[in-house]
């Protein structure tokens, strides 16, 4: 698993986790640390 976190211009990022893009920042909020955590867990989890 490769996680990474991409700066952009003025503040912007994302989150992107084996080549998927998994957070960023929306209406001018970033997304919480739990938020994240919970991506990268979804993104985890065996298909059911």
């Amino acid at each position: 698993m490769i996680v990474t976190i991409t700066p952009g211009g003025r503040g912007e990022y994302t989150v992107w986790l084996d080549g998927a893009k998994i957070a960023d920042k929306a209406n001018g909020d970033f997304p919480s640390e739990r938020e994240v955590v919970d991506a990268v867990k979804a993104r985890q989890a065996p298909p059911a």
